[in-house]
């Protein structure tokens, strides 16, 4: 850690224990002694911090501030992009929440993410006005069967649920033993075994329109196959990858695709033209079409040629809506 946030660690250890011994200091701070020695001396000379060493005690401690002294104030402090993000987030988060029986406890820890927010730059108003969290293509946060679902999947007992597909614009009534829940691209998904297909599959939560919880106990997958089914493709699609996508982007989108992690096992490099080469492996094409589209003519798709043929009919028909 920089010299900064050292001296907000030792202020915040200060504030959390009545006396702290230099070894306690040393290790946490990863400091050593003189280092230690002239961060205490500058927080005294620069910020004015009542820092006091308690020779009966062993250890530094707040003392007592002179009313006519300069007031203790630490410089502001900025947090890192994944803080920053995760603090907004979960102050958005907990905005939104519905009155309920977590209300009580939700207050005082909103009090307190606010009060970590306001020891950067600014209160907390200002940091909400001046830094944002967008949500994307994010659907209805109402979600009628999601304590339902949740209460299935954490006490192991099967869900028979009645499920909307938009695709085929139809419902099916299944019986299926929750795995875990996935929250992705700002929407929340169930990972069950479905005993219908005897397969693994993943369910949009907001689509379910009933959900039942049975006396059956849920059947258990092992995490590995979980993983090697609803993580080893691209996107929410579940089953095992069975051909790697390769996309040829242009010289100039490649300067932002180049930096973005589509799939954990993807490759990418650069041709002589600057151009980029990503290859991502996927089991269902869908969602994969739907991202490829969205580049336009940035991108081409090398392979496979069955991927690469229903981009093509899909550009052919959209160009159809502008005749």
């Amino acid at each position: 850690m920089d010299r900064l946030e050292r001296f907000y660690r030792i202020d915040q250890m200060l504030d959390d224990r009545k006396i702290v011994p230099l070894d306690v200091f040393l290790t946490e701070l990863e400091v050593s002694r003189a280092t230690f020695k002239r961060d205490i001396e500058y927080m005294r000379s620069r910020f004015n911090a009542p820092i006091e060493w308690d020779r009966e005690l062993g250890g530094y401690r707040w003392g007592k501030h002179d009313p006519y002294a300069p007031k203790y104030e630490l410089p502001g402090l900025w947090f890192n992009p994944s803080e920053i993000h995760a603090l907004l987030t979960m102050q958005q988060l907990l905005h939104e929440l519905e009155p309920g029986l977590l209300a009580p406890h939700v207050a005082p820890l909103l009090a307190r993410l606010e009060s970590l927010i306001e020891k950067g730059e600014g209160t907390v108003q200002q940091v909400r006005n001046r830094v944002r969290v967008l949500h994307m293509a994010r659907r209805a946060s109402d979600i009628p069967n999601f304590g339902v679902v949740a209460r299935a999947l954490l006490d192991r007992r099967q869900l028979l649920i009645r499920y909307y597909s938009r695709e085929r614009d139809e419902t099916s009534q299944r019986t299926v033993s929750p795995q875990r829940m996935v929250h992705y691209r700002d929407n929340w998904y169930l990972d069950a075994w479905c005993h219908m297909r005897n397969d693994l599959r993943s369910f949009a939560v907001d689509a379910i329109r009933a959900a039942d919880m049975l006396e059956h106990q849920a059947k258990d997958i092992p995490e590995q196959q979980l993983s090697e089914v609803l993580s080893g493709a691209y996107g929410i699609f579940s089953g095992k990858p069975k051909a790697t996508a390769k996309l040829r982007f242009s010289a100039v989108r490649a300067r932002w695709v180049s930096t973005e992690s589509w799939h954990p096992q993807q490759k990418g490099s650069f041709d002589d033209k600057g151009r980029y080469l990503l290859e991502v492996p996927y089991a269902d094409d869908r969602e994969l079409i739907m991202d490829i589209l969205k580049y336009g003519p940035d991108v081409e798709v090398v392979g496979p040629a069955s991927l690469r043929e229903k981009v093509a009919k899909r550009l052919v028909e959209a160009s159809k809506q502008y005749r």
